[in-house]
């Protein structure tokens, strides 16, 4: 990493960098090492000047710091003003080569307020700092900015072995296989790495090492040193949040087991019920508002991305949510208030001193079979029982009574669970209700008293034989509804911002809707004429025995950018998508019986889609396993926006492009 960030830093083009990351993961470790490498050649600046600047940025502190470094402190500096000041030292810098390396900046530091000649690509001077925060690079007009990650587990383990010591390690032949699993529980974080390391120093029996195993898997910020050195750092990032309600997200992704996968949409869904977003107004306003808040966490290094799931997932480093846990607990002085005992392998309910207090809970992707009454949760709003897979059969029904206060309620992926009781419709306040991937049979008894159910999930219940009755929930903004045998009342569900048949059924969202399993002998596309916002359209495994081309007059689905259509019969053209005049992605496969995209003869049947030239804003295009392909268009299109194609198994397909 010093090596990449010093031939960065050479480079001609390059006059200010930013190095971001989280807390403790050693930015200025790495600052320091360039600035002694600098300091090593000293042919390459006239001056290189370090000035720590911290928190709270103060513009007088950062010049008294550069009257030191260039000789200008004396009595004739104190008198001078501020803007005095600035032009003293712009006057000595603006003749020189210079590097100035600023540690540890929480805003936009103005160098022209200082004094400081704005580095170019010609004058040879630079800048360098390391912040916390993305954004401040982007603030800073940096030429380069290098994330600082983690260690990778080899060199976290060797830095963990050097705190240690050679003396503890060699004490007991058990204790280096026990000291890798310590090492592991710190994720790479140099910080939690150094503070942890050295209290284990003096740790020389096998209970002492296993103890701490323990406590670093239950209780992590009871561990030595946590609370006092680690915690408090990576808080300081938490303090510095604009917002509650980005406050309030992070705590929440914290109800999620370590290293979880947690999709970005199902967080906001979340975030929306609780009332962290206000989704009064309009849901496609909060949806962006929430993703506008995990990318702010995303920024602030405190939610990580996977490169491959970017779009789609977040999760957070393992010291970063023990740092969550501890606030949320009211520093460890109120666990009961915040319980999760999420992925540690739970067999039944956690014993709790005080049911009352338990504000949220988290018990997913446990082995819990059952779930029994309690003694009345008062004050819990938030309660995550998915994922106990197989094992979660039943929930008795003074388990739901006395929790007037429960917001949400998560029991997707229990695929043994069948039935819930009918004192589910004590749950007064629920407005978010999840049971997709279950074995629920029935709605129980009383569900339509929830009316203050905004979210339901339904998706694959494949069991649940009616939903007949649902549209009296009015409150509803988003549903799903999966495998459901009667439909019920579906077309008094068409106002509904998410509904979802799938195996014989429907999912409509605001931005996306799928059919999935439908055997429909025909079908009429003037159908999706009708939902303007649909941005995102999936047929899969459908039968249709024709697409009627009657569309209605402006039906041009002008939000439609996505399509894919896969494992479909039945399906000989799809002329209709000449009316979806931005579409970007096109994903087809194996549709058997096609034989081309864009039919001339239907396309000539009426006087308003002659004119068109389909596919203008083409970027993507996927046609795989599609045995009868011929040809996409009848004449050559030009295709002046696409970026990537795929073409396999299309054996009779023999023109594509210009």
């Amino acid at each position: 990493m010093l090596e990449t960030v010093w031939n960065h830093l050479m480079e001609d083009g390059v006059g200010i960098m930013g190095l971001y990351g989280m807390g403790g993961v050693g930015k200025t470790t790495l600052l320091k090492q360039n600035n002694n490498k600098f300091l090593e050649n000293e042919d390459d600046f006239d001056i290189v000047i370090w000035i720590v600047v911290s928190k709270d940025l103060q513009i007088q502190n950062i010049q008294e710091e550069l009257a030191t470094k260039l000789g200008l402190a004396g009595e004739d500096w104190i008198l001078k003003n501020e803007h005095q000041k600035a032009c003293e030292v712009h006057n000595v810098l603006r003749r020189k080569k210079f590097l100035l390396l600023l540690d540890d900046i929480w805003t936009k530091v103005d160098l022209t307020e200082i004094g400081v000649p704005y580095p170019s690509r010609k004058n040879g001077r630079k800048v360098v700092f390391t912040t916390r925060s993305q954004e401040v690079c982007g603030r800073m007009g940096v030429d380069v900015e290098m994330e600082v990650q983690c260690l990778q587990f080899q060199d976290a383990f060797d830095l963990f072995k050097t705190k240690v010591g050679e003396i503890t390690l060699r004490s007991d032949p058990n204790i280096q296989n026990l000291a890798s699993i310590v090492a592991k529980k710190c994720h790479g974080l140099p910080l939690a790495l150094n503070v942890i390391g050295e209290a284990m120093a003096s740790k020389r029996t096998i209970q002492e090492w296993q103890h701490a195993i323990d406590v670093l898997t239950s209780y992590a910020s009871e561990f030595f040193g946590m609370e006092d050195e680690i915690l408090p750092i990576l808080k300081y990032s938490y303090d510095n949040l604009k917002s509650e309600h980005v406050k309030s997200c992070l705590l929440y992704c914290a109800l999620f087991p370590e290293d979880h996968r947690i999709s970005k949409h199902g967080l906001v869904e979340y975030m929306i019920c609780e009332g962290i977003i206000d989704g009064s107004e309009s849901m496609e306003r909060a949806q962006n508002k929430g993703y506008e808040i995990i990318g702010s966490l995303i920024r602030a290094s405190l939610l990580m991305e996977d490169e491959k799931k970017a779009l789609r997932e977040v999760f957070m480093h393992d010291v970063v949510r023990e740092m969550a846990l501890w606030i949320a607990s009211d520093f460890g002085k109120h666990k009961d208030n915040f319980i999760v005992r999420a992925g540690v392998g739970l067999q039944e309910l956690p014993s709790v001193k005080n049911w009352n207090v338990v504000k949220r809970m988290s018990l997913m992707s446990n082995k819990i079979g059952r779930v029994s009454g309690s003694d009345g949760c008062l004050e819990l709003t938030t309660l995550f029982l998915q994922k106990n897979k197989k094992t979660l059969v039943s929930i008795s029904g003074e388990f739901f009574r006395f929790m007037p206060r429960l917001v949400v309620l998560d029991l997707s992926y229990n695929i043994n669970l069948s039935e819930l009781p009918g004192e589910i419709s004590e749950l007064v306040s629920l407005k978010y209700l999840n049971m997709s991937f279950t074995g629920i049979q029935c709605l129980p008894v009383g569900f339509l008293e929830l009316k203050n159910l905004i979210h339901l999930d339904l998706e694959d219940t494949s069991e649940l034989s009616s939903i007949v009755g649902i549209s009296a929930l009015v409150n509803l903004k988003s549903q799903h509804t999966g495998g459901v045998t009667s439909l019920g009342t579906i077309r008094n569900l068409n106002h509904r911002n998410h509904l979802w048949f799938s195996s014989r059924s429907v999912f409509q969202l605001s931005q996306a809707l799928a059919v999935k399993s439908c055997q429909l002998k025909s079908s009429n596309i003037s159908l999706l004429s009708s939902m303007e916002k649909v941005h995102e359209l999936l047929l899969d495994g459908c039968t249709f025995s024709d697409i009627k081309m009657d569309v209605p007059e402006n039906a041009y689905f002008m939000n439609l950018s996505r399509i894919t259509l896969q494992h479909c019969e039945c399906v000989r053209d799809l002329t209709w998508l000449m009316f979806a005049s931005n579409l970007t992605v096109l994903f087809i496969c194996d549709v058997k019986e096609v034989e081309g995209i864009i039919s001339k003869e239907k396309v000539y049947v009426g006087e308003e889609s002659s004119d068109i030239v389909p596919f203008q804003k083409l970027r993507t295009l996927r046609l795989i396993d599609l045995p009868e392909l011929k040809t996409m268009y009848w004449s050559s299109l030009p295709f002046r926006c696409l970026t990537k194609i795929v073409v396999f198994n299309c054996p009779k397909l023999r023109k594509l492009l210009k």
